[in-house]
C-alpha cells in the first residue's frame, strides 16, 4: 500500500519527540538531539515531550511535569531554538488525541497485532497492559500526520510504527477520496551515533530503563562520573582492532570506537587509523577526555536552564502556540473530510 508514489505537494516538515519517563543519556544525545538542532536549520521542525506516550505505563503524577522540563532542558542545551523549531508538551496541543482516535476508526487490528514494540513491552502478560500501550503506535502516528510531517528521524526500533503511519495516512487518503492529503513520511535514519549501546553490554542498546547506572552516561552526570563510567565501560583483554571487519565481531570495542567517531565527527576507520593496535589502556582515556570536553558542557547547560523553570515553561508555551497553529487547521480539514457536523 505504501510503496505509491508520494502526491503530497505541501511542504517539508519534521516532527519527533523524546518520552519523559527517564533521564536522558548519550544515546539519546547521539540518536536524536544532535539531529535535531541540525534539521532546525533545514526544515521546518517540530519536537515535542511525548508525556501522552510516557503514561502508556505508569508514571508519578508529581514527577511528570518536571521530568517534561528536564527533556526541554536537554533540547536547548544540544542547541535547539525555540525560534527556529516549535518545542513544546505533546498534551499541551489537544489535537494529537483527537486525531488518534479518527485513526484509531482508520488502523486495523491485524496491523497493530504486527508491531514488534508491544510484543516485547507486554511480555507474557500483556492483558495487564494498558491499551494506551496497545494503541501507542496510532497516537505516534497522529503526532506525525497532524502536522502533515513528511519526515521523521527514527531509530531501528521504531521504524515499524512509521511503517504504520505510512498505511494508515495511505488508507485515510484512499477511503476519503483525498488523495495527498496526508503525506507518506520518510524517515531520517542516517547520520553517526544513530544506535548507541550499553556500555555494559555492546549487544544491547543504551537505555534510561537498564538498572545499571554505569550501563549509560546520563546528560546530567558531572564529568568524573563521565571519566569513570568509561574506564569501566566493558572490554576484552584484546588490543584495538585495526580494520572494521575485525571490530565488528567485538560489540563492546566498536561501541567505544562509534563513540568516539560519533563525538569527533570522524570516522570509524579514522577512529582505528588512530588508534588500532593499541590498548584500551590508551583509548579509554582518550575516549574519556573527549566525551567529557563534549558532554560536559552539555550538563552544565541544562543545569542552568532547570535553574531557571520560568524559561522553560515560556519555551513550551511558545511551541504549543506555534504547534497549535498548525495542526488546528490540519485537524479542522480532517473532520471535514470525515464528515463531521459542523456548526
Amino acid at each position: 500500500m505504501t510503496d505509491a508514489p508520494i502526491s503530497y505537494a505541501g511542504p517539508e516538515r519534521v516532527l519527533s519527540g523524546v518520552q519523559c519517563s527517564g533521564a536522558l543519556h548519550l544515546g539519546n544525545y547521539l540518536g536524536a538531539l544532535v539531529k535535531f538542532a541540525r534539521l532546525q536549520h533545514e526544515k521546518q521542525t517540530f519536537i515535542f515531550v511525548a508525556d501522552l506516550h510516557a503514561i502508556t505505563v505508569w508514571q508519578e503524577p508529581e514527577k511528570l511535569a518536571s521530568q517534561t522540563r528536564e527533556i526541554v532542558a536537554a533540547y536547548l542545551a544540544a542547541g535547539l531554538d525555540p525560534m527556529k523549531a516549535a518545542i513544546f508538551a505533546q498534551s499541551s496541543v489537544r489535537e494529537h488525541a483527537e486525531l488518534a482516535w479518527i485513526f484509531n476508526c482508520v488502523a486495523r487490528l491485524g496491523w497493530l497485532d504486527r508491531m514488534t514494540q508491544f510484543k516485547e513491552k507486554s511480555g507474557q502478560h500483556k492483558e495487564r497492559s494498558s491499551v494506551g500501550l496497545y494503541t501507542y503506535p496510532v497516537l505516534q502516528a497522529a503526532d506525525i500526520l497532524v502536522y502533515k510531517a513528511t519526515h521523521v528521524p527514527v531509530g531501528e526500533d521504531q521504524k515499524q510504527h512509521l511503517e504504520l503511519t505510512r498505511d494508515i495516512a495511505a488508507k485515510f487518503n484512499n477511503d476519503f477520496k483525498a488523495p495527498g492529503f496526508f503525506p507518506l513520511p520518510e524517515p531520517l535514519t542516517q547520520g553517526p551515533g544513530a544506535r548507541v549501546m550499553s556500555l555494559r553490554d555492546g549487544s544491547a542498546k543504551m537505555s534510561k530503563s537498564d538498572p545499571s547506572d554505569n550501563s549509560r552516561i546520563n546528560l546530567l552526570d558531572d564529568a568524573d562520573a563521565i571519566a569513570s563510567k568509561i574506564r569501566k565501560a566493558k572490554t576484552d583483554p584484546e588490543p584495538l582492532s585495526e580494520t572494521l571487519e575485525d571490530l565488528k565481531t567485538r560489540p563492546e570495542a566498536d561501541n567505544l570506537v562509534g563513540i568516539y567517531a560519533a563525538l569527533s565527527g570522524l570516522s570509524k576507520e579514522q577512529v582505528l587509523a588512530e588508534f588500532g593496535g593499541k590498548g584500551f589502556g590508551t583509548f579509554k582515556p582518550a575516549l574519556a577526555d573527549l566525551a567529557v570536553s563534549v558532554m560536559g558542557p552539555i550538563g552544565d547547560r541544562m543545569r542552568g536552564f532547570l535553574d531557571d523553570p520560568g524559561e522553560i515553561d515560556a519555551v513550551l508555551a511558545k511551541g504549543a502556540a506555534d504547534a497549535r497553529n498548525v495542526a488546528a487547521p490540519v485537524l479542522d480539514e480532517t473532520k471535514k473530510l470525515v464528515g463531521f457536523w459542523r456548526a
